[in-house]
């Protein structure tokens, strides 16, 4: 092909009738190689595709654009929190078990008392920490209560005894001995203000062992024999497609320790507030983005543009693609909360980030009820001047009615044997690898009876299926059909070839700096029937043809039969790659520790970006001027999964489906390196909920051996629409499902 007609013309649009591409298909054990009849780029040139940029990572910049008036931020807003809550594994949230807490050991200082406190999350998984209460003399009166995570350091930080003098003599610290425990004062002073304080130790922290510090927080390598769906444990790529973290254990922990709150006879459960700093700032910050209850809210060190937080604790996958901290933090609005800068990651919030957060409350409700106070000349802290802060704020929201400024007092540090929970009256629990394993497996086996009492059995069942599997598919995927206008095509060939038109093209979704190439193919000896065969292979649009060049049969028989049919190279499929390569393991972002979550908390995994394309080539042929009658997708050599996913997504704008799945389940796989890795499938149902979420509109199915997967059967059952679901029984149901396609 000559270089003249290889260059692009974006003013030049083909008068045919097509207007089709792509669904994705998946590389897998294809290979992928695009030759140069089917090459739309020159070679050596690759798509003008922002996704081969660098990949976004924890130390990006993370602005909050507010959006244009409150009904749009509403919207956002439930989208947001359920953003949270499926990242954190709690969509739908699991049953509240009894927590069983005990509380012992009480131990006396001036003005307050602490004592002891062990509770079960879940059944055999402890939360540990300690309690605050006021010892003013009242008796049989409800206080208001602030619940305090405490971040990296533990609830045990100790500056040391040499630390103190300088600490004090900057301004950062005002006494020697409570001073030296920043996080237990901050405890301590509230329960001095009359209210009921709670610190919980977060995982791999002091009384809290079951799962170590090294794992919580040290992860940096893959473990071999944590990986597998019989057996694994945090950080595999199991864990992460039952969006089972860290993070999220640790915001269950949170939402347990205010039912633990709400549960003491002298707590007012109407006045709740939390705070807690850097870490402990990332869990306030989630927390009272997803829980009612907190009335008040001093997220301290962690609300920024910048770095989100560097822990295996704070990140996870799915949370931060498309926000920030701030935007989560403005959840919170139109309730109360404050924060200061310091000189670390949160050094610009007076000039990005806090600017937006007065500018949201003061839509939703009052600027006057976000605060945020500059303490620059401070490092990353929690210290006396910040703590100072939020007393003054809790005193005014939590209307303890005292005279302010609110003074911390000096107090005598706790002993080891005072604030150890355990001890030989109250035995630690056993922890360790294999209660990590039990305790996966645990959340593994009730999330997925969870999940299967989902199954529907009439209309309301299905509609509340899609409620919760539907809506959880939509954060994993991110992104519905794009605008047709928003859909550049720039025709690059045109051919008469044997039996048919042959086009070559680029598509660009212009908001997103995406860039197709494509193929297309248009009957010329039988008139078109105003069908569309989007064709999507694992090997890209390539796998439209033989080695020797010529269409596949199938192709033709589509063509002879009147259908169209179109093509796309798909996100690292084909011309993206160099030539005669294939994608085998995703990108990850340049962090040494072997975290999915540090990749994928940021960016949309390769799976996702492939339903993206499909999504783009359908939209593309939806709205084109020659109107046709149906879109179908046709899915081969392993990109079934994709399309099945695009389907559930678009809907009825794709009229049939039509699919191999090879046997493939998501569970299978062993590394979330994996191309077809997709955090939070496995927890929702694996591929048999893809397909379940096209009912009822039609698809045919290949690879289950003639069965119809039972949720799937279930769904199009319960839509009305049981003959709607084909399940073919042949070793290579191509062309069965080419007949069906091309049946009227």
């Amino acid at each position: 092909m000559a270089s003249s007609q290889r260059s692009l013309h974006p003013s030049i649009r083909t008068n045919l009738c097509l207007t089709m591409l792509l669904v994705t298909a998946f590389l897998q054990a294809t290979s992928g190689v695009t030759s140069s009849a089917d090459r739309v780029f020159e070679n050596g040139q690759l798509p003008n595709d922002s996704r081969l940029d660098e990949l976004k990572d924890l130390n990006g910049y993370f602005p909050f654009e507010v959006p244009e008036g409150k009904a749009a931020w509403e919207a956002r807003a439930e989208e947001l929190r359920r953003r949270v809550l499926i990242a954190t594994g709690l969509w739908p949230l699991p049953e509240r078990t009894p927590l069983n807490a005990v509380i012992h050991g009480k131990v006396q200082r001036p003005g307050f008392t602490v004592e002891k406190v062990y509770f079960e999350a879940v059944p055999n998984h402890f939360v540990t920490g300690l309690l605050f209460r006021p010892d003013d003399g009242k008796t049989n009166v409800k206080r208001p209560a602030v619940l305090c995570p405490h971040g990296h350091g533990g609830r045990l930080q100790d500056y040391g005894v040499a630390n103190m003098a300088k600490l004090i003599e900057s301004g950062a610290e005002k006494f020697e001995k409570s001073g030296r425990f920043p996080k237990l004062a901050r405890c301590a002073q509230l329960a001095r203000m009359g209210c009921v304080s709670f610190i919980f130790d977060m995982l791999g922290y002091a009384d809290s062992q079951q799962i170590p510090s090294a794992i919580a927080h040290g992860f940096a390598k893959q473990r071999p024999d944590f990986e597998g769906k019989e057996r694994w444990g945090f950080f595999s790529a199991q864990a992460e497609m039952r969006l089972q973290s860290i993070m999220g254990r640790q915001t269950w922990n949170s939402i347990r320790c205010l039912d633990f709150l709400q549960s003491l006879p002298d707590v007012d459960p109407s006045r709740i507030g939390v705070t807690g700093g850097s870490g402990g700032g990332t869990q306030t910050i989630l927390l009272c983005a997803i829980d009612p209850r907190p009335i008040v809210a001093f997220p301290n060190g962690m609300v920024s543009t910048s770095m989100q937080g560097g822990c295996t604790c704070e990140n996870c996958t799915l949370l931060r693609i498309g926000t920030g901290n701030v935007e989560l933090a403005g959840l919170f609005a139109p309730k109360p909360q404050a924060m200061t800068a310091a000189n670390d990651w949160t050094k610009e919030m007076m000039t990005k980030g806090y600017p937006q957060l007065q500018q949201l409350y003061a839509m939703v409700g009052s600027s006057e009820d976000v605060y945020c106070r500059p303490l620059l000349h401070f490092p990353h802290n929690y210290n006396y001047v910040s703590r100072a802060t939020m007393y003054d704020w809790f005193n005014k929201y939590l209307k303890l009615g005292l005279p302010e400024p609110v003074i911390e007092d000096d107090w005598e540090p706790l002993t080891p044997e005072e604030y150890t929970v355990w001890n030989t009256d109250h035995p630690a629990p056993r922890g360790g690898g294999e209660y990590e394993v039990a305790l996966l497996k645990y959340l593994g086996d009730t999330s997925d009876k969870q999940i299967a009492s989902l199954t529907p059995n009439d209309a309301a069942g299905l509609q509340k299926y899609r409620e919760v599997v539907g809506k959880a598919l939509d954060t994993l995927i991110d992104r519905k059909l794009p605008d047709h206008d928003d859909i550049q095509r720039t025709m690059v060939d045109k051919q008469t070839r044997n039996g048919y038109l042959y086009f070559e093209d680029i598509l660009r979704l212009q908001s997103k700096g995406e860039e197709l190439p494509i193929v297309s193919l248009f009957p010329k000896n039988n008139d078109w029937n105003g069908d569309v065969v989007v064709w999507i292979d694992g090997a890209g649009k390539s796998g439209l043809f033989l080695d020797s060049g010529e269409l596949k049969s199938e192709v033709l028989r589509l063509l002879d039969g009147g259908a169209s049919v179109v093509a796309p190279d798909l996100f690292q499929q084909g011309e993206f790659l160099p030539a005669g390569t294939t994608a085998t393991q995703q990108r990850v972002v340049k962090n040494p520790r072997e975290a999915a979550a540090y990749s994928f908390a940021y960016n949309n995994p390769l799976f996702v970006q492939r339903v993206h394309d499909v999504l783009t080539v359908v939209a593309w042929i939806k709205g084109d001027e020659h109107a046709p009658k149906r879109i179908n997708l046709m899915a081969t050599n392993g990109a079934g999964p994709i399309a099945a996913a695009a389907r559930a997504v678009a809907g009825d704008v794709i009229n049939r489906l039509a699919l191999n799945t090879l046997g493939f389940r998501f569970a299978d796989l062993t590394s979330y390196r994996d191309p077809d890795f997709l955090p939070g499938i496995v927890k929702y149902g694996d591929l048999p909920a893809l397909l379940a979420l096209s009912a009822p509109h039609p698809i045919f199915i290949g690879g289950e051996d003639g069965q119809t997967p039972t949720v799937t059967q279930a769904a199009f059952s319960a839509a009305g629409a049981k003959q709607n679901v084909v399940s073919s029984s042949l070793i290579n149901p191509s062309e069965a499902a080419v007949n069906w396609l091309l049946a009227k």
